[in-house]
């Protein structure tokens, strides 16, 4: 009952806390034989890491992961990979206020009333410096993947402003601050997001993320479908509130004609799809189009505006959080629902090949 780990095959187990001396995890049933070092889990790390611009906390920590075990000589060796990163820009000082207090949005109410303790630096267990760890786990998830399936994540809305899908360009995800691909909304966000942080105020965001290029045949009906674990791991995300797979909420303004995926058969007896409404998964089973998931990341809680609360003695309180704060979370959830999507797919192309090695990897049938 410890709900500290998720995966099957692919497993992921995640400890610590925000304000603790690490934190680390446990990645097991890795295949043996993987090429496999920190350098190929560190600019992962590099791409969540806090204190890299002005639109996120200032915490500085470097994020530097340290493999412990599982690995030789450049190898996996199909034993637990155990690795670890050090937490080094704690200042617990910043939340001696809030002992005893109960920060609006957050989960510290939830914690004390289930636990009967709590650890409020940062927020301990419940802090997205946890999420470092899941983005660690799905860098040892694409290796298990391969290059053929590419993963890749985008800021698609910031608050009340949506993207441009007609301006939508990968390479620009990497050239600005938001991981947005539109960069005429990059722009907007700039001066939209410092307007926010002035105000002493937060936003919240919609990510998307989709993964090109995966097998036919991952996930199974019903209980083990994969649109169902992909939004399990999502929504495990700290802030996340909502998801959706392929059109989503918008399905349900389209017609049953609009709403389905045609298909023809192309020159080498693979089916070509006309549409991807479905989001790359039908019945729960991948189909070998791109699978497309979004989430939707609340605005961050810890704010500097007063808000109405409680304290543990049953008082009622009017507090703001100080402290060093994501003025949009959603920023960084981008490479963290990168990494989430990455090991649910690893995870579930384990799982496929121990039940149907034979089955082709991609949507061909035979020609009359």
């Amino acid at each position: 009952m410890s709900h500290n780990s998720f995966g099957h095959l692919f497993r992921v187990t995640s400890w610590g806390e925000s304000h603790g001396p690490a934190i680390g995890g446990v990645v097991d049933g890795c295949p043996p034989g993987l090429s496999l070092s920190e350098a190929d889990i560190q600019p992962f790390l590099d791409r969540r890491r806090p204190g890299q611009s002005k639109f996120v906390t200032q915490r500085q920590e470097a994020d530097q992961v340290r493999i412990l075990s599982g690995v030789f000589e450049g190898l996996t060796t199909g034993t637990p990979i155990a690795f670890i990163i050090e937490n080094t820009d704690q200042r617990s000082r910043d939340y001696g206020d809030i002992a005893d207090t109960f920060r609006p949005g957050h989960a510290d109410l939830a914690y004390h009333l289930k636990y009967g303790v709590r650890d409020y630096r940062g927020g301990g267990r419940s802090s997205a410096r946890e999420t470092a760890v899941r983005v660690a786990a799905g860098a040892i998830a694409r290796k298990v993947l391969g290059d053929t399936v590419r993963l890749r994540g985008a800021l698609v809305q910031m608050g009340p402003d949506i993207i441009d899908r007609g301006r939508f360009d990968w390479a620009e995800v990497e050239r600005n601050p938001f991981f947005c691909p539109d960069p005429v909304a990059a722009e907007r966000w700039e001066a939209l997001l410092a307007e926010t942080r002035k105000s002493g105020s937060s936003l919240g965001a919609l990510i998307e993320v989709v993964a090109e290029g995966v097998p036919v045949g991952l996930g199974a009906p019903l209980y083990g479908k994969l649109d169902a674990e992909i939004a399990a791991a999502l929504m495990s995300i700290n802030a996340v509130k909502a998801v959706e797979i392929g059109e989503g909420f918008a399905s349900a303004a389209l017609t049953g004609e609009e709403n389905a995926d045609e298909m023809r058969m192309g020159p080498d007896g693979e089916v070509e799809f006309l549409s991807n409404h479905a989001g790359g998964i039908l019945g729960g089973i991948s189909t070998g189009q791109p699978v497309v998931a979004r989430f939707a990341v609340k605005p961050t809680s810890s704010i500097l505006t007063p808000r109405r609360s409680v304290d543990r003695f049953g008082q009622e309180i009017e507090m703001r959080t100080k402290g060093r704060h994501d003025p949009c979370v959603g920023l960084r959830a981008v490479p963290v629902g990168e990494a989430m999507l990455a090991c649910v797919l690893a995870d579930h192309l384990l799982r496929h090949r121990a039940q149907n090695p034979d089955a082709p990897a991609r949507a061909r049938l035979p020609r009359n």
